[in-house]
């Protein structure tokens, strides 16, 4: 266990007593890195952020190689990580785009699957080379398929808070689009702000459209990328109106491939210091977190852009740590 003397818990009122965390690195990370991580190396990966309490770990995407090569080996990787329900009560989701990647998904013995979509028509088209109602119908059957297996179902809805060629997307336009998916079936929604502009008031304003709309709270996750500096304090935003599920990516990995303004997720290590100061569980070791990304830093030839891995980790700030394990 640690001896760190900090951060302080101070509570503060009106917040969730624990939050869970959905890690995405593996997964939503990885995809955005411009060379292939070996599949050894991303096995390892997800066994240590088991070993360190995450419990919500997202593995790969089905998704065609020709799309996003760095997740070309779905199939020789899903199988390595059977031994991480040894460490605990450990879930590994995998993205979907389509019926095929269901198929792919199943045969390996998933049994937490996520769908993508777009608030905006734009970005489907780009992402998924439809249109926003074309790529709910395209989730139909995958989402019914994976329910009658009796796997959950995550439903991403990117753009919410705004697009890099539409602009600002009306709260509206969000809960529409978020509520069709809800409708398909799914059992959760993750809001993204997947080119980080997001700011607290705009996050409330969301939360509180939807539930208007009938999404519950509960049902709820959020996705902010660090562009302007906002995710931590749009996650504080999403914690006071009951938000209890976070996605976070370990060492601050991430962006979006196919939207090149997206910077890195809100690293999962910057969320834990925040939420232990807080006096939130999250049952995450954060010093078992931080040397797994500095571990995989090192794999990757450079620091971390987390802030805290390189508060805590203070050799990353000036130069890439070793390859050596």
């Amino acid at each position: 266990m640690s001896t760190r003397p900090l951060p302080m818990k101070v509570p503060a009122a009106g917040l969730p007593a624990r939050v869970r965390i959905h890690e995405v690195g593996a997964r939503d990370g990885l995809q955005n890195e411009k060379g292939t991580v070996p599949t050894l190396v991303k096995a390892e990966f997800i066994r240590r952020l088991a070993v360190a309490g995450l419990t919500t770990i997202e593995a790969t995407s089905f998704v065609h190689p020709k799309w996003v090569p760095q997740l070309a080996d779905a199939e020789e990787l899903f199988p390595l990580l059977g031994e991480i329900a040894d460490v605990g009560d450990v879930s590994l989701p995998v993205l979907v785009p389509n019926e095929r990647g269901l198929d792919r998904a199943l045969a390996l013995g998933a049994r937490s699957i996520a769908v993508f979509g777009s608030a905006t028509e734009t970005f489907a088209a780009r992402n998924l080379n439809r249109t926003v109602d074309e790529s709910l119908a395209m989730f139909e059957p995958v989402v019914a398929r994976a329910k009658a297996e009796k796997a959950h179902v995550r439903g991403y809805l990117s753009m919410c808070f705004g697009d890099p060629w539409e602009g600002a997307v009306e709260v509206a336009q969000v809960v529409r689009v978020a509520r069709a998916l809800m409708d398909l079936g799914c059992d959760e929604l993750s809001l993204g702000d997947t080119i980080g502009v997001a700011t607290p008031g705009h996050v409330t304003a969301l939360l509180t459209a939807l539930n208007d709309s009938a999404v519950p709270t509960e049902s709820i996750g959020v996705h902010f990328h660090d562009t302007y500096g906002q995710a931590l304090s749009n996650t504080l935003a999403a914690l006071q109106h009951g938000v209890s599920t976070v996605d976070a990516s370990a060492g601050g990995l991430g962006g979006c491939p196919y939207a090149k303004s997206a910077t890195g997720n809100l690293a999962t290590e910057d969320l834990v210091w925040m939420l232990d100061g807080l006096g939130i569980e999250t049952g995450v070791d954060l010093d078992a977190l931080t040397a797994t990304s500095a571990w995989l830093a090192g794999h990757l030839g450079r620091p971390s852009p987390s802030r805290t891995v390189r508060a805590l980790t203070p050799s990353l700030a000036s130069s890439p740590p070793s390859h050596k394990e």
